[in-house]
């Protein structure tokens, strides 16, 4: 064999090698998408609904003067903690005071002035029963013949005059007791406005807010201008976290449902509350956020108390609306949406054609579609089978934090496509895949 031969056969040596390489590869790029798939397990999974807000005291006061005066004795500094009925600050009570003063005076001279008409009363009544007795006495005598007729009817009118006199004083006496209630009750309004320069603590909690100093006047308030807020004192005791939940979620909030919250200003601590109200009415909002987003008012009362806590505290509420046990559940990111061809009983319809196909056309014409078939959009899964992407409708429940419940559609052990999302996006019904296990969580968490 000479040097040619040897060349020519090397060269058809390489070019089969060559071509058996490149048919490898062209095998290899059309032989499906990479694909990664996750075994359908049954988990526990909790729907969730979260939601931030402030930290709110169950019941807080605002403290304002009944009266107007200078604060004359400041005894509670802001943060302090004070009981029910304990003393809080004093306004000066010397006009007040004097008020009481006067009052009490003006009481004294109406009983005296009482006194003095009860006294005439009593002579009236006197005068009244002499001017009567007189007149018996004459009409004896007239009957006897004994006095004249003048005597006689001078007698009867001094009992009539006598009479006239006693009605006088009773109406003067009654006059004079409603006088006295009206004095009473002036003097009981001057007593009830003095004590009313000594505040007292009306619940037991933690003064949260102070806006007056000794020597200050506090104003009192009015139907147009409002009075000074002295003092602001919260029962901390019972803590609530109002949240503002929008109104997508709020259907499926229910009073008595169990939260987790946690505050910002204490990180690393999670506390557990309820459900105890929820807003009938979106909350208003002014500004330039006004008409972006409806948000509903949820109030979660802690199941503790709270030492540290402060009310204003930034807060988040995990509100948990429904908890499944040990139930059928897909990744969140293996579900999409397809348009299909289904028949009159909802049921997919696959072509043979179509199977055989590596990727399914995008779009069906019409013309294509049997009597009762119809294309619709479904939600299900890309189910891995026999090295194809079937994709599967299912019926979802709840959401978990990373899996959704399936009620229909899929059963434990299906392979269903998790990834790449890009690969999730693009595939079609009956693409050719080739698959690849992903490593389930052993933890079962939603």
């Amino acid at each position: 064999m000479n040097g040619k031969k040897k060349i020519f056969i090397a060269l058809g040596i390489v070019v089969v090698l060559g071509a058996v390489a490149f048919a490898n590869l062209r095998f290899q790029r059309t032989d499906g998408v990479s694909v990664n798939t996750e075994a359908v397990q049954k988990r526990h999974l909790e729907a969730m609904v979260s939601a931030s807000g402030k930290i709110q005291p169950t019941r807080s006061v605002n403290i304002s003067a009944d009266t107007m005066g200078r604060v004359t004795d400041l005894a509670v500094n802001e943060g302090q903690r004070v009981d029910r009925g304990q003393f809080l600050l004093q306004i000066d009570p010397r006009n007040l005071q004097t008020a009481v003063h006067r009052t009490e005076a003006s009481l004294a001279a109406a009983r005296s002035q009482m006194e003095q008409m009860q006294l005439s009363l009593e002579t009236a009544r006197v005068s009244l029963q002499q001017a009567e007795d007189d007149l018996r006495r004459q009409q004896e005598l007239w009957k006897q013949g004994l006095t004249t007729r003048e005597t006689l009817e001078r007698a009867d009118t001094d009992v009539k005059v006598r009479q006239a006199d006693l009605r006088s004083q009773e109406q003067s006496v009654k006059t004079q007791e409603l006088r006295m209630q009206e004095v009473r009750a002036t003097a009981e309004s001057a007593r009830f406005d003095l004590s009313k320069v000594r505040i007292e603590s009306p619940i037991t909690g933690i003064v949260t807010r102070r806006n007056i100093e000794e020597g200050e006047t506090v104003v009192v308030g009015t139907m147009n201008n409002p009075g000074t807020v002295l003092l602001t004192i919260a029962d901390m005791s019972v803590i609530q976290a109002e949240v503002e939940v929008d109104e997508t979620d709020i259907p499926s909030v229910v009073i008595g449902q169990p939260a987790k919250v946690t505050i910002d200003a204490m990180p690393g601590r999670t506390f557990t509350g309820k459900v105890t109200e929820i807003g009938n009415s979106p909350i208003q909002v002014t500004g330039p956020a006004a008409g972006q987003a409806t948000n509903f008012k949820v109030v979660v009362t802690l199941d503790e108390e709270i030492a540290d806590v402060r009310p204003g505290f930034t807060c988040t509420a995990e509100i948990t609306t429904a908890v499944r046990k040990s139930v059928v559940a897909v990744p969140i990111q293996a579900t999409t949406v397809r348009e299909m061809v289904v028949n009159e009983a909802g049921e997919v319809v696959r072509s043979p054609e179509t199977e055989r196909r590596a990727r399914r056309t995008a779009t069906v014409q019409a013309a294509e579609l049997e009597p009762g078939q119809s294309r619709q959009e479904l939600e299900g899964v890309f189910v891995a089978t026999d090295g194809r992407a079937v994709f599967t409708p299912v019926k979802t429940g709840i959401a978990g934090e990373r899996y959704f419940e399936v009620l229909s559609g899929l059963d434990e052990g299906d392979a269903v496509i998790v990834g790449p999302f890009a690969s999730v996006r693009e595939l079609a019904d009956g693409a050719a895949i080739k698959a690849q296990a992903q490593g389930a969580s052993a933890a079962r968490r939603p």
